[in-house]
């Protein structure tokens, strides 16, 4: 409108100065003219001000919400969606077409106000004269075909290109990603990066070629036509003059309405291809949703009951998609209420989809998965998220603060930092954060003022706390302890164990097979099957079992059967003796310098009901000058209420593994088995009976507090004066521990009770 009304103000301060007359009455005459078009341009200028005010607070607005439009369905979709590359696709176009939102709001401001232009500028010629009016539309149709032929070009060619642009985006991210920094220097993985970087880069630079060129030869057949309809149009206005048909004020006024209208012609045709090149990817966002509600997880269905009594799978398959052969195939296995359940198996084996299944990310292709007596399927997915609490293999590492990495597991819940602390004492993250320079506080993103970045063993214990702080009914831990050190590892077994007693159902997936031996359930898994399942004894005999579990368990085992044992201390002086193993094998004892000491003797015979092991393995403890005893239960076949070391016999198992083993199931210290060296043997000298060999290992290190865990074999653990030992105590052990004392590493003695 003030372009129109300027444009008549033009013509009549034209005519005014070109009328006949003085000079001065003329520029007299000119003053209302020029008043009235310096007023529209101060108008038109304010209301391009305003106008660009407005665009810039609706931008914003209107991208946030498409963009939470999107996200918000898109976090409620099917695993399965997530998981296939065509959807990944449609979110990648979604993701321009958020930003094309916020640029259509801009480019349509920009549209009506070089319509209204072109409206003005065209009735101001129509008003000069008709014939006008059809070059200046002659003048735009060649402009509107070249914008929107490259627009169709553009778009097509991303839609080709997009994944291979996003992989060049990824590969280039990995050069300055922060975890990735570490190998890229030490492998010298740069320049390989590079290498394929710069082969991607080339290939969009060739796209980007061609279509510049397909740009060159579109835009001059455009400019060409238009020239020509420029040329048409300024030859009618001259012929208009030259006719007399139209006055010389008039005629100027008609330039400068020609020249408005192609400049509003030019931004129109331009603003119009922008629209309409955004609109595809806008399109794109709204398939986007559309596609997203429709394979959005179901709201509705049958509550899944609180007080079930098992979860059950029942002749269950599933294929991830894409895939050639089924992860899971005729699956059968039973989770009671309140038990320990483990998952064990090779690698591939469907360990991790059982549990995907098992917490309702994905629904079986076969058979059913029965929470109680409601199938997973008919049950609202909703209330299933809600009884699980999942500590994935590959858990999130959120860049927030340590309270939020923690409290995120029940994320609709106010955040309290009593129950954030104490999940994280209940996973040993009470730790990692006293360490923290702002605690719960402390930003866990390196990159970001005050940021920090935490180990793999610190994250593992982070994660362990988030899905204890969930308070699932059942808790699913996918190899929770593959990052931590061997005592903080064994801690968290003890503390999943101990979550049966509470009520908690359990399901432990790991490949350390040592910490499922307490489990009520183990079941074992193999291309996606079940091949055996039992407790951990029954796995372990032969009459009961496939040999799928003992074999993988006794391959675990025979990995400490062979640790490298510094060889035994020389003895400082008397009588000494030279182990070899009797009784195992053709060697003999051999004493290497004298008789042996053979200590009190007593009779052969061992006490009624007592299992005459070959081998005994002890556990020789000391700190400070005091040696680690037990008081044996009163009740005991073997040595009641005499203190004795830590102690097993091997049966299926190496001496070294044995005791391991029993350190943590006696009394809950963790020993590597690189930390055990033979010290002293007692060899026990049976008449007419098998010898019996004692072998005591010192522990150079352990980990953990003694405690009571087999309470009818042992009542207490106490440190004992190694110079002054109390009474009673076996007499074996006496004389081992004297002899560790004294450098000896050879004792001889009977059986003695």
């Amino acid at each position: 409108m003030t372009q129109a009304l300027s444009l008549v103000a033009v013509n009549g301060l034209l005519g005014e100065l070109l009328a006949a007359g003085a000079l001065v009455d003329r520029l007299r005459a000119s003053v209302p003219a020029l008043v009235v078009v310096s007023v529209m341009a101060v108008v038109s200028s304010l209301l391009k001000s305003a106008s660009t005010a407005s665009t810039g607070v609706l931008e914003p607005k209107v991208q946030r919400v498409a963009t939470e439009r999107y996200l918000g369905l898109v976090a409620r979709v099917e695993m399965d969606a997530i998981e296939d590359d065509a959807f990944h696709k449609l979110m990648d176009s979604a993701q321009w077409g958020a930003d094309g939102a916020r640029r259509m709001v801009g480019y349509c401001t920009a549209v009506v106000a070089s319509a209204i232009s072109l409206v003005a500028a065209a009735s101001v010629l129509t008003v000069l004269h008709w014939a006008l009016l059809p070059l200046l539309a002659a003048m735009a149709l060649p402009s509107a075909w070249g914008a929107l032929t490259m627009a169709r070009a553009r778009y097509a060619s991303w839609h080709r290109f997009v994944q291979h642009t996003r992989a060049a985006k990824l590969i280039s991210r990995l050069l300055i990603d922060q975890q990735a920094a570490g190998e890229v220097r030490v492998h010298d993985v740069g320049p390989f990066l590079l290498e394929h970087f710069r082969g991607m880069a080339e290939t969009s630079e060739r796209e980007q070629t061609r279509l510049a060129w397909v740009a060159a030869r579109t835009g001059l057949l455009a400019d060409g036509a238009r020239g020509v309809a420029t040329v048409a149009a300024y030859g009618v206005l001259g012929l208009l003059l030259w006719n007399g048909q139209m006055a010389l004020a008039v005629g100027g006024t008609a330039v400068l309405a020609i020249r408005a209208g192609s400049a509003s012609i030019t931004d129109l045709v331009l603003r119009v291809t922008d629209i309409q090149e955004e609109s595809l990817f806008v399109a794109d966002l709204e398939r986007l949703c559309v596609e997203a509600e429709r394979r959005a997880i179901p709201e509705t269905g049958v509550d899944v009951p609180e007080d079930f009594d098992e979860i059950r799978f029942e002749k269950v398959g599933f294929s991830y998609h894409g895939a050639d052969e089924p992860s899971l195939r005729e699956v059968d296995l039973v989770i009671p209420r309140g038990r320990t359940v483990a998952l064990v198996g090779k690698n591939g084996s469907g360990k991790s989809t059982v549990s995907k299944l098992l917490c309702g990310l994905h629904l079986p292709a076969e058979g059913r998965v029965m929470w109680g007596d409601v199938s997973a399927a008919d049950a609202c997915r909703a209330r299933i998220f809600s009884r699980v609490a999942l500590v994935a293999q590959d858990f999130q590492r959120w860049p927030f603060t340590a309270r939020v990495n923690i409290g995120i597991g029940r994320s609709g819940v106010a955040m309290d930092d009593a129950a954030i602390g104490a999940a994280a004492a209940y996973a040993g993250a009470d730790e990692v954060i006293a360490g923290l320079p702002r605690g719960l506080g402390t930003l866990l993103a390196r990159g970001y003022r005050g940021g920090q970045e935490l180990s793999g063993g610190q994250w593992q214990r982070i994660g362990l706390a988030r899905g204890k702080a969930r308070e699932g009914q059942v808790l699913i831990v996918d190899e929770p302890t593959s990052a931590l050190d061997p005592a903080a590892e064994q801690r968290v077994f003890d503390q999943i164990h101990r979550l049966a007693g509470t009520g908690q159902t359990t399901v432990l997936i790991t490949h350390r097979l040592h910490s499922v031996r307490h489990a009520d359930l183990i079941y074992v898994l193999d291309q996606g099957r079940v091949v055996e399942h039992g407790t951990f004894a029954e796995l372990m005999d032969p009459a009961t079992s496939t040999g799928a579990f003992r074999e993988a368990y006794e391959l675990q085992a025979r990995q400490f059967a062979d640790p490298s044992v510094p060889a035994p201390r020389q003895p400082a002086a008397g009588r000494v003796g030279l182990l070899k193993p009797v009784g195992l094998g053709p060697s003999a004892v051999e004493a290497d310098t004298g008789p042996a000491d053979t200590g009190p003797v007593a009779p052969a015979a061992g006490p009624p009901g007592t299992v005459p092991h070959i081998v005994g393995v002890h556990l020789y403890v000391e700190r400070d000058g005091q040696v680690l005893l037990g008081r044996r239960h009163p009740d005991s076949v073997y040595a009641g209420g005499f203190l004795h070391t830590l102690a097993g016999h091997c049966e299926a198992e190496s001496a070294t593994a044995c005791l391991v083993r029993e350190a943590y199931e006696e009394a809950g210290l963790v020993v590597d088995p690189c930390d055990l060296r033979l010290v002293h043997t007692v060899h026990m000298v049976e008449h007419g009976g098998p010898p019996r060999v004692q072998l005591f290992f010192r522990a150079d290190r352990w980990e953990g507090v003694p405690e009571v865990r087999e309470p009818d074999k042992c009542v207490g653990w106490q440190w004992c004066d190694a110079e002054d030992l109390p009474e009673p105590i076996v007499p074996y052990t006496r004389a081992a521990i004297e002899g560790i004392r004294a450098g000896r590493p050879y004792t001889e003695m009977g059986w003695v009770r």
